[in-house]
C-alpha cells in the first residue's frame, strides 16, 4: 500500500488516543500512578520483571551465574504485569524512575542497590562476580562495545520494526520499509561479526551474548513478530548458528521460563523464588 496523510502537526502536540498493543499503558509523563510496595523475598537478588526480550536477558543472565557455581546469584523474580500498569506503582517507580522492567534489587549489601536499564544489570552482575565479561582490558572494551550496540539499536528494532510490523492498529509501508532497513541492516552488522567469531565479542560467551540474543536470535528463530520469512533471516547463516546453539543452553532454556506468563503452559514460571521452582 501507498501511505496518503494529511495529517500536519500542531504548533503544540496534545495527547491523543493512539490505538495498538499497549495504547492502554502509554502517558506522556513519569512517577507513579499508585501506591504499592514491591514484595520481597529471601534471596540475595530481588528481581522485578516479565519475560519480554529485555527481562529475559536478566533472568538467563542470573541462570547462567547459578550455572557457574556462584550461589549468591540466587533471585526472587517477582512478576510486573506491565499490560496492568504494575510499573507505575510507586515501589516499582522507586527502584526504576524510568517504569520499565527489568529492575533489579541487590539485598546482600547494606544499603541495597537498585539497579535498572537490563544492560546496567548484566553489567552490574558481570562485576559482581567476576564473570561473563573479560578481565583484559580489550576484550573487556570490545565485550562493552556490543552490549551498547545492542542497547542503542534495540530501540529501532522493537520501538520501530516490531511495533510497526506487528502491533501498530494499521499497516503503513513508509515506517515499515523504514524500519525493515534497518533491522536488515543490524542483521548483517551481527552477521559479518559472527562469521569471524563463534560468539558475538569474540571466542567466549558473554554479556554481550546474553544482551544481544534475546532480540535478534529470537527474530531470526521466528519466535517473536513472526517476521523471519519477511525479513529473510535464513539469509544470516551465521546469526542463525549462533542463534541456535544459544537456544539450546540449559540456562537459556531456564531463564527463558521466568516471568513468562505465555504460551506452552510447560514454558511458563510466573515467578521464580527458588530453584526447584524450574523443576
Amino acid at each position: 500500500m501507498t501511505d496518503s496523510s494529511t495529517y500536519v502537526p500542531p504548533a503544540v502536540w496534545q495527547p491523543a488516543p493512539s490505538g495498538g498493543t499497549f495504547a492502554n499503558i502509554n502517558r506522556p509523563v513519569a512517577g507513579p500512578t499508585h501506591d504499592k510496595a514491591l514484595p520481597v523475598g529471601q534471596q540475595p537478588l530481588q528481581l522485578y520483571s516479565l519475560a519480554t526480550p529485555n527481562g529475559v536477558k536478566v533472568t538467563i543472565m542470573l541462570e547462567e551465574l547459578l550455572a557457574l557455581g556462584h550461589a549468591g546469584a540466587e533471585y526472587d523474580a517477582w512478576l510486573i504485569r506491565i499490560g496492568e500498569g504494575d510499573q507505575f506503582s510507586s515501589g516499582f517507580v522507586e527502584v526504576n524512575p524510568n517504569s520499565k522492567i527489568p529492575a533489579l534489587v541487590d539485598r546482600s549489601v547494606e544499603p541495597p542497590v537498585r539497579v535498572f536499564e537490563s544492560g546496567s544489570i548484566l553489567l552490574y552482575l558481570a562485576e559482581k562476580f567476576g564473570a561473563l565479561l573479560p578481565a583484559e582490558p580489550a576484550a573487556r572494551t570490545e565485550t562493552l562495545n556490543w552490549l551498547f550496540w545492542q542497547m542503542g539499536s534495540a530501540p529501532y528494532l522493537g520501538g520501530g520494526f516490531g511495533h510497526f510490523y506487528a502491533y501498530a492498529p494499521e499497516k503503513f509501508e513508509y515506517p515499515i520499509n523504514r524500519f525493515t532497513m534497518e533491522t536488515k541492516r543490524q542483521l548483517d552488522v551481527l552477521d559479518r561479526q559472527l562469521a569471524l567469531h563463534p560468539f558475538i565479542a569474540g571466542a567466549n560467551y558473554s554479556i554481550a551474548d546474553i544482551a544481544i540474543w534475546p532480540w535478534y536470535g529470537v527474530l531470526v528463530l521466528n519466535e517473536v513478530y513472526g517476521a523471519a520469512e519477511f525479513l529473510s533471516a535464513h539469509e544470516y547463516t551465521h546469526v542463525m548458528r549462533w542463534a541456535r546453539e544459544i537456544a539450546q543452553r540449559p540456562a537459556v532454556l531456564r531463564g527463558r521460563r521466568v516471568n513468562r506468563t505465555w504460551g506452552d503452559e510447560a514454558t511458563q514460571v510466573p515467578e521464580r523464588h527458588q530453584a526447584s521452582d524450574l523443576g
